[in-house]
């Protein structure tokens, strides 16, 4: 059976392509077209149907992370609760969501068109957004039952749900109203420390190790009431303008800060600090009060709130690591599998496959169609005509302190560069933080970067989860760690960290390994490999233009290597062709 998931229209548009409940292929709309979008997600939808080398009529279920008026429902009957609060901002936001209700049916009339026009019968069924958030964790899981938590700002009226997952159904015990949603106060405190909001909530996380939580009470006061352990906002910290709640007067004064100009320093990392700690205490409270009412001791997490790896990291503390599971994509983009795995498990009543599902679901390139791009860009370059003769060349370039984008196989699904669309660095090359930061990712200094090591290397210089597979919680270094390992530690102490097992990624995993034979460590700097402002790259085309566009001194795409200024003899130096050899210098006519 073939089933296409589909994610919600609102941001973070994705397809997934699942056949007997087996994720074949995934990829976000976004990394696609190289720029946000909403909508129907046509160039993901079109990528896993080539990918499984069908057409929508072959498809039998078409399933979509969202219920357009089941969503509207709610959320008018929410705000309605409100209106007393501030009865303008209420009409204006009711106005609104009749507008984003029509545009949501108008995106739904548009695939069931596409449908029709491929003659299409599969039906399309629309599935609550939080629900596939669940679906998306526990079906994914280890687990055979467990608690299931779902954060974000808004999805179909609500900002999160507590579930029990058992076999193959899921059962909702709470819903929380978006009126109540940490995620959106999350948001609105990234703008007030000088973040863009339901963008930069990464940043804030990173900032908040920077300062104290001074106002941890002041938020724990706004976010839930006494003895209740879903959040609950306090409305009176909030008030209308513009027809839209803003933080009140009451707010201001109790962080000591003025309502109008811009805060300092001290004053927007302790903000910063607040809110996360605040938000972890609020998180952590809800998962153990529902863990022992259920007698249970596993959690599922999903929604992109949980995309705050402090947090996780923290839950991985508190309920021991091998409890808690976070799935690849915990985000929007995430539903799209979601809703494939709820269809097929809760509707379908199918047993859940031994295997886990993979994460290098994104399209993949052959040598001739790479080469092509590159002779079309005029780029000049070498052929690694062995898998060691590649691994040879990147050693050698990061040996010698060179930055190389690394583009092999097929593109990871998720919000992480997890070996496949990489940029790669020795931790030991002199002043790597400041050229990665400065020339590369244009990016503030707080914010950390990621170290690879082969997963049975990892005991040996880390203490770490599971989760650090797909980049998801954050580890820590041993005292007889290397010196200068240490120094990419948070100041809390955590390290973010990529395990890379043999099996999942065997080509990266060798890199490891190879590197490890000549350093201090089989330890690489990882970052995604994307300009900035840009989703990761995807296609043979994106590699080339980013590497061209920023400070990246070498590229290894597939077998072909590019390099630039004192980088192209380093490459040209690992060449040992034989006589019999082919030429393996092209250069595009």
């Amino acid at each position: 059976m073939r089933i296409l998931g589909l994610t919600s229209f609102k941001h973070d548009t994705a397809a997934a392509l699942l056949e007997d409940g087996v994720v074949r292929a995934a990829i976000e709309n976004d990394k696609l077209v190289r720029h946000p979008t909403r909508g129907v997600p046509d160039n993901a939808i079109q990528f896993c149907l080539d990918d499984a080398k069908i057409t929508l009529n072959e498809l039998d279920a078409i399933v979509l992370a969202t219920d357009p008026i089941r969503g509207w429902l709610r959320r008018s009957a929410a705000r309605a609760t409100l209106s007393h609060i501030a009865p303008l901002a209420a009409a204006r936001c009711q106005a609104d969501e009749i507008e984003r209700l029509a545009r949501e049916i108008g995106d739904l009339r548009t695939l069931k068109q596409l449908k029709q026009r491929d003659a299409a019968g599969a039906k399309v069924t629309t599935l609550d957004h939080h629900a596939c958030h669940a679906a998306s964790a526990f079906f994914q899981s280890p687990f055979e039952r467990a608690l299931i938590v779902t954060l974000d700002k808004e999805g179909d009226g609500l900002s999160g749900t507590v579930a029990v997952g058992q076999g193959t159904k899921l059962r909702v015990l709470k819903r929380i109203p978006f009126t109540d949603s940490l995620a959106w106060i999350y948001s609105e405190v990234t703008r007030l420390v000088g973040f863009r909001a339901h963008e930069d909530e990464h940043k804030t996380q990173w900032f908040s190790l920077e300062g104290e939580p001074t106002f941890k009470d002041v938020f724990l006061g706004m976010m839930r009431k006494p003895g209740d352990p879903l959040p609950c906002l306090n409305h009176s910290f909030f008030e209308p303008r513009a027809g839209q709640l803003v933080f009140s007067n009451k707010f201001y004064e109790a962080i000591k800060c003025p309502a109008i100009g811009e805060l300092n320093g001290d004053h927007s990392r302790a903000l910063a600090s607040s809110i996360q700690q605040a938000c972890t205490e609020i998180v952590s409270d809800l998962i153990a009060h529902f863990l022992k009412t259920e007698s249970l001791d596993q959690v599922c997490l999903a929604g992109g709130f949980f995309q705050n790896l402090l947090i996780v990291a923290h839950l991985e503390d508190k309920f021991r690591s091998g409890n808690v599971f976070l799935p690849p994509a915990p985000g929007n983009a995430g539903t799209a599998v979601g809703a494939g795995l709820l269809f097929w498990h809760h509707q379908q009543q199918k047993p859940r496959p031994q295997t886990m599902p993979g994460v290098f679901l994104g399209p993949k390139f052959k040598p001739q169609e790479i080469k092509d791009v590159l002779d079309n860009s005029k780029a000049r370059y070498s052929l690694q005509s062995t898998e060691t003769r590649k691994l040879d060349a990147a050693v050698e370039l990061l040996k010698a302190g060179k930055i190389v984008g690394w583009y092999q196989g097929a593109a990871e699904f998720g919000p992480r560069a997890l070996g496949n669309r990489s940029v790669l660095a020795s931790p030991w090359a002199a002043f790597i933080k400041e050229n990665l930061n400065d020339y590369i990712k244009h990016r503030e200094w707080f914010r950390p970067f990621a170290l690879a090591v082969p997963e049975e290397d990892c005991d040996v210089y880390f203490e770490a989860s599971s989760l650090c597979r797909v980049m998801n919680s954050l580890g820590r270094a041993r005292t007889n760690c290397d010196p200068t390992v240490l120094g990419f530690s948070l100041p809390d102490g955590r390290i973010r960290l990529h395990l890379v097992e043999r099996n999942s990624n065997p080509l990266f995993w060798r890199l490891l390994k190879r590197f490890g034979e000549c350093s201090p460590a089989p330890i690489l700097l990882n970052t995604s490999f994307n300009l900035f402002g840009e989703p990761l790259v995807v296609t043979p085309r994106d590699a080339i233009r980013s590497y061209f566009c920023s400070g990246i001194d070498a590229l290894v795409i597939d077998n072909f290597a590019l390099s630039k200024h004192g980088a192209a003899q380093v490459v040209a130096g690992t060449r040992a062709p034989a006589i019999s050899e082919p030429a393996v210098l092209g250069r595009g006519e």
